[in-house]
């Protein structure tokens, strides 16, 4: 009896450690599952609304781009042809082959004024250089160059022209030197802005004399 009575008590407590040990364990694992679940489950729910406080949001806003010159592709020969500022000449030798046109913003217009460039068909040399701008629907002729060879191109919102400088005896294919001149637009015409020479000598493997005036 007094064993039985021994084991009473001692085992009460044991059977309890048990129980809250075992309770324990379950806890943790209940836990541990939740805590699994609402982690996966939380990214899942994460998404969509992070994906709508993003639709609320008010859009980024992507600068347009600046509305370009509007672009009216003209007939280059009849319009040099027609000009009465084009010289006998230079009408004279024109064909489709020694035309070359180029259309751009140099005159702050409406319609993108025309730049039309006048060459020799066999080897290119420029010989009349003229820039059209639109007024009323009509090209006028706002700009000319025919001391040939000459070459004009749209450069920045400028009109560089280009000329080439033969001196006595250089071949067409070899000048001794170039003149580019720019021209802006402004109180509705064109007005030199730069001038700038270049020479060739050393380039063809001439004498060139120093600048500085020293030999």
């Amino acid at each position: 009896m007094r064993g039985l009575t021994d084991a009473g008590p001692s085992g009460g407590p044991a059977s309890a450690q048990a129980v809250i040990t075992a309770a324990a364990v379950l806890a943790a694992l209940a836990l541990f599952a939740v805590a699994c679940g609402t982690g996966g489950t939380g990214a899942r729910d994460e998404g969509p609304a992070h994906a709508d406080s993003v639709g609320n949001a008010p859009a980024a806003k992507v600068p347009s781009p600046n509305p370009s010159q509007s672009y009216d592709k003209v007939n280059a020969v009849a319009l040099v042809k027609a000009d009465p500022a084009v010289s006998a000449t230079v009408k004279r030798d024109l064909k489709p082959c020694s035309v070359d046109v180029t259309y751009g913003n140099l005159t702050g217009g409406t319609v993108d004024d025309v730049v039309v460039n006048v060459l020799t068909c066999g080897d290119a040399v420029g010989v009349g250089a003229y820039v059209y701008r639109n007024e009323s629907g009509a090209y006028k002729n706002v700009f000319k160059a025919e001391e040939s060879p000459v070459y004009a191109e749209i450069d920045k919102g400028d009109l560089s022209v280009t000329k080439q400088v033969y001196e006595k005896g250089d071949p067409v294919s070899s000048p001794s030197g170039e003149n580019v001149i720019t021209y802006r637009w402004a109180a509705g015409h064109f007005v030199q802005q730069y001038f700038h020479h270049t020479d060739y000598g050393n380039a063809a493997g001439g004498d060139t004399q120093d600048p500085s005036g020293t030999s």
